[in-house]
C-alpha cells in the first residue's frame, strides 16, 4: 500500500544510542509475554507479531544506560501498554462496546494497590494478569509518590480509551486543542515519564515533582512522543483500523488542507514542543531546583530526568524508522537525527568519546552544559541548526514589536447564549472604585477615570446575573484586583527585567492568604497590592468550609504563578509556544479564579470526584479558551501595537504558522468554533452520562444544570464585558501613557526592544 504521505524532517538534534543489554532484554519479555497469555491463544499476537514490533528495542533505545534487569522490567511494561492497546482494540473498538469497555477498565485499578502488601483480584485476562505481575515487581524500589504519581498516569491511560472509542461511535473528530489534552492521557506518554524516574535512577523530590517547570517537561515530552507517533502511524490507525484520534487527521480536517500539509504542521508542532522542553530545561528547572534548595543529589536527579526524557525523544524516533509496526518506507535512507551525516561521521553515533553508552557528561555541575551535555547523548546533529525547524525558533524570539496594525479584526463572533446583566450594576461600580481608592489601586498606574472606563462591575454583572448587590459588589473587587496585579507585574518587575523582586511579591501575596484565620491575612498587608488582597482574602474565604478556603487559595496561586511565566517570557522576548501559550492563558486571565466561586457554589450537592472529573474538566478548558480568544482578538492593538506584548494568541498564531494578521485572526476563530462545539458536545453527550455514572439524584442533576448554566453566563457576560467596556477601542488603546509610574520606569534595554517604551496597561 502506498504512503498516504512523505514523512518530514524531523527535528532530532541528539542521536539515539543502545543500551547493550538489548539481547537479554528480547529473550526475557518473549518467556515473560508467553506466561502472561499474551502470545499463541490470546486472539492478539502471535510470538512474529512480537517479534517484529520488537519493543526491547524500542526500550533499549529510549533507557540507554540502565542495566539488563531494569531494562527488562520496563520492557514489559511497554509490552503490556501495547498488548493492552491491541486487545482493547480487538475486543471493544472493533465492536463499538462501550459498556463492556468501561467495565473492563473499571477492574484494572485493582491490580495496582498503593499498598502492596493489600493484594490485588484474581486475574482473568493476560491485561489483568501482566499488570498484577508488573506492579509487584515494580513498586518495591519507589516511593508512595511515585506509586500514586504512576498508578494515576496509568489510569488515565487506560481510562481514557473510552473517549477514543465513544469518538470512533460517534465519527467525531476532535479539535486540535481536545486532541492535544486528551492525547496526554490516552496515548501514555506521562506514563513513560514515570518509567523514565524507576529506568533512569532519578525518581523527581516531591517538594518539586509537581511544579510547573518539572510539569512542562513531562507534557511538553508526551506532546512530542504523541505527535511523532502519530506521523509514523497515520497509515495503520486511519486508513487500516478506522481509527479518528490521530493528530494528522485532526489538522487535516481543522485546517482544511491536504494530507501531507497537515503532516508537515503536524511535525511543526513537534518541533514547537521539542524546543519548548529545551527553554525550560535551561531557564526554568535550574533555577527551580534553587529557589526550592534542593540538595546536590536531588538536583542531580532532576537533570538525569530532563536527560532520560531527551533519551527518550531520540530513541523512540530511532525504533518508529525501524518498527514493521508503523509506517517508515523509506525513511532510514533519508536519514534521521541518529544515522549520522555523511562526511561527518563524528557528529553522530551510538557511543560517548570513549566509545561507551552515555559516557558524555557536563562539566562544573548537573545543568552545566545543557543541553549539549547533561541533556544532550553523545553530539548534536548540525543539520538542526538550520532550516526548518530553525526558522521556527527564530520567528519566537525576533518579533518586532509596537508594530502599527491598526484597530482589532474581530469575527462574527457565534456565541448562542443570551446575556443577561445584574440590575445592582451601577451600585457594584461604585463600591468597587470607592474601594479601589481605599485600597491604594488608584494612586500609580490607574486613575478613577480609567477605572470607570473599564468598568469590572459590568463584567461581573453578566458573569453572574443572580448575584446580589453584596455579591456583585465583591465579584467587581475581585475583577478590578486581578486585572490590577496582572497590569501591574509586566510594568515594574518586567520591564527592568527583576524577575527576583517579582517572585518575593508573589511570596508576599501568597501570605496574603491564610487558610486556617482568613482575618490574619491583613495583619501583614503592606502594599495597595497586598492591603486589596488581604481584604478579599478575608471577606470571601471566611465563610467558607476549609475545603473551600484551599481550592480558592489554589486559584489564586495559579493566577499569581501566571504572572512569572509571562515575566519569564517577557524578559526573553519570547513569543510562547502555542500549546504552552493557551495552557497557561487560562491561568493568567483568571478562569480558574472566577470559576472556582461558582464550583463552591455546588460543592454541597455534587460530589468532589464528580467536580473533579476529566469531563467537567474538559468543560471549563472549552469555555476559558474560548473567553480567552475572545480577550487576545479584541485587545490585539492594545497589546500589540501599544504594549509591544508577546503574549496574544493571534500573534502566536502568526508566529507559528508563518502567516498575516487576518489570517491568524481566521485561525483562531476557527479554534473559538471549536471549542464551543466541544462545549455544546460535553454538555449534550457526557454530562448525562456523567450524572448517571455518579449516581446523582434530582438535586444533584439540578446542581449541574445550574454549573452548566452558570458557564454559559460566564461567556456571554465576557464577550458583552469586551464590547462595552472603554479598553479595546482605538481611542482608548492609548491611554494612561502620562502616569507617574509610567514615567518612572524606562522599560527593557538591548536587542530588539529599543521600541518598547509604550505602557502596558492591560493584559486580560
Amino acid at each position: 500500500m502506498a504512503q498516504p504521505f512523505v514523512l518530514p524532517e524531523f527535528y532530532v538534534p541528539y542521536p539515539a544510542r543502545l543500551n547493550p543489554h538489548l539481547d537479554t532484554a528480547r529473550a526475557h519479555t518473549k518467556e515473560w509475554a508467553r506466561r502472561m497469555g499474551m502470545l499463541e491463544g490470546s486472539g492478539v499476537w502471535e510470538e512474529k507479531d512480537l517479534d517484529s514490533h520488537d519493543y526491547a528495542l524500542l526500550c533499549a533505545y529510549t533507557h540507554p544506560d540502565c542495566d539488563a534487569e531494569a531494562l527488562s522490567l520496563v520492557t514489559d511494561w511497554y509490552v503490556w501498554v501495547f498488548f493492552f492497546d491491541d486487545h482493547f482494540l480487538e475486543v471493544f473498538k472493533r465492536t463499538q462496546d462501550l459498556a463492556g469497555g468501561r467495565a473492563y477498565l473499571d477492574r484494572l485499578p485493582a491490580f495496582m494497590p498503593l499498598d502492596p502488601d493489600s493484594g490485588t483480584p484474581e486475574p482473568v485476562h493476560p491485561v489483568e494478569a501482566g499488570l498484577a505481575d508488573l506492579w509487584a515487581r515494580t513498586v518495591p524500589a519507589m516511593s508512595a509518590g511515585w506509586r500514586t504519581r504512576f498508578a494515576e498516569a496509568t489510569e488515565h491511560l487506560l481510562n481514557e480509551s473510552m473517549w477514543e472509542l465513544a469518538n470512533i461511535n460517534e465519527g467525531r473528530i476532535a479539535n486540535p486543542l481536545e486532541y492535544i489534552e486528551m492525547r496526554r492521557k490516552v496515548g501514555g506518554a506521562p506514563w513513560s515519564a514515570g518509567l523514565v524516574e524507576y529506568a533512569a535512577g532519578a525518581e523527581l523530590p516531591e517538594a518539586v515533582a509537581g511544579a510547573r517547570p518539572l510539569r512542562v517537561l513531562r507534557d511538553t515530552f508526551a506532546d512530542a512522543v504523541h505527535l511523532r507517533n502519530d506521523l509514523f502511524s497515520y497509515q495503520r490507525e486511519v486508513e487500516e483500523e478506522g481509527e479518528n484520534s490521530n493528530g494528522v487527521l485532526v489538522l487535516e480536517t481543522f485546517l482544511g488542507c491536504t494530507t501531507q500539509e497537515a503532516a508537515e504542521a503536524v511535525n511543526d508542532l513537534l518541533t514547537s514542543r521539542l524546543q519548548q522542553f529545551e527553554n525550560t530545561a535551561l531557564t526554568e528547572v535550574p533555577a527551580l531546583c534553587l529557589e526550592r534548595g534542593l540538595s546536590p543529589a536531588e538536583t542531580a536527579a532532576v537533570a538525569a530526568y530532563a536527560k532520560g526524557l531527551q533519551d527518550w525523544q531520540s530513541g523512540g524516533h530511532e525504533w518508529h524508522l525501524r518498527s514493521s509496526r508503523y509506517m517508515n518506507e523509506g525513511a532510514l535512507s533519508g536519514g534521521s537525527g541518529a544515522a549520522g551525516i555523511p562526511g561527518l561521521p563524528g557528529l553522530a553515533g551510538t557511543s560517548g568519546p570513549d566509545g561507551a553508552p552515555g559516557s558524555g557528561g557536563a562539566p562544573g555541575g548537573p545543568f552545566a552544559g545543557l543541553p549539549l551535555g547533561a541533556l544532550g547523548t553523545s553530539a548534536l546533529d548540525i543539520r538542526n541548526l538550520f532550516g526548518r525547524p530553525a526558522a521556527a525558533r527564530l520567528r519566537t524570539l525576533t518579533h518586532l514589536p509596537h508594530q502599527p496594525v491598526g484597530p482589532s479584526l474581530l469575527p462574527d463572533f457565534d456565541l448562542p447564549y443570551p446575556v443577561s446583566v445584574s440590575p445592582h450594576h451601577r451600585r457594584a461600580l461604585d463600591a468597587s472604585v470607592a474601594w479601589a481608592g481605599r485600597m491604594g489601586l488608584l494612586d500609580d498606574i490607574w486613575d478613577e477615570p480609567m477605572l470607570r472606563g473599564f468598568d469590572f462591575a459590568l463584567c461581573a454583572a453578566g458573569l453572574d446575573p443572580d448575584a446580589t448587590p453584596e455579591e456583585l459588589e465583591l465579584s467587581s473587587e475581585w475583577l478590578t484586583w486581578g486585572t490590577y496585579g496582572d497590569d501591574y507585574y509586566p510594568l515594574v518587575f518586567g520591564r527592568p527585567r527583576d524577575l527576583a523582586g517579582a517572585r518575593l511579591r508573589t511570596e508576599r501575596l501568597k501570605h496574603c492568604l491564610p487558610v486556617a484565620d482568613p482575618e490574619a491575612a491583613r495583619a501583614g498587608a503592606v502594599s495597595p497590592m497586598e492591603r486589596a488582597l488581604a481584604d478579599l482574602w478575608a471577606r470571601t474565604a471566611g465563610p467558607m468550609s476549609e475545603r473551600g478556603r484551599r481550592a480558592l487559595r489554589s486559584a489564586v496561586e495559579k493566577m499569581l504563578d501566571s504572572w512569572l511565566w509571562e515575566l519569564h517570557n517577557q524578559a526573553q522576548h519570547r513569543v510562547p509556544d502555542p500549546v504552552d501559550y493557551i495552557e497557561m492563558r487560562r491561568s493568567t486571565f483568571g478562569s480558574d479564579l472566577t470559576m472556582s466561586l461558582a464550583r463552591l457554589r455546588h460543592a454541597d450537592a455534587l460530589p468532589a470526584e464528580l467536580l473533579a472529573s476529566g469531563t467537567l474538566k474538559a468543560l471549563e478548558d472549552s469555555a476559558a479558551d474560548y473567553a480567552t480568544m475572545i480577550n487576545d482578538l479584541f485587545s490585539y492593538q492594545k497589546e500589540i501595537e501599544v504594549e509591544g506584548e508577546v503574549h496574544n494568541l493571534v500573534l502566536v498564531t502568526q508566529t507559528f504558522f508563518g502567516c498575516d494578521y487576518p489570517a491568524a485572526v481566521s485561525v483562531v476563530d476557527d479554534l473559538m468554533r471549536g471549542r464551543l462545539r466541544q462545549f455544546e458536545h460535553l454538555k449534550r453527550r457526557e454530562l448525562p452520562s456523567l450524572a448517571e455514572r455518579f449516581g446523582l439524584d434530582e438535586r444533584g442533576r439540578a446542581a449541574l444544570d445550574a454549573y452548566v448554566g452558570e458557564l454559559q453566563d460566564w461567556l456571554a457576560g465576557i464577550l458583552n464585558w469586551h464590547r462595552g467596556a472603554r479598553r479595546y477601542r482605538a481611542e482608548d488603546v492609548y491611554a494612561g501613557a502620562g502616569t507617574a509610574l509610567w514615567r518612572g520606569h524606562r522599560g527593557p534595554t538591548g536587542l530588539g526592544t529599543a521600541a518598547a517604551r509604550a505602557p502596558r496597561l492591560f493584559a486580560g
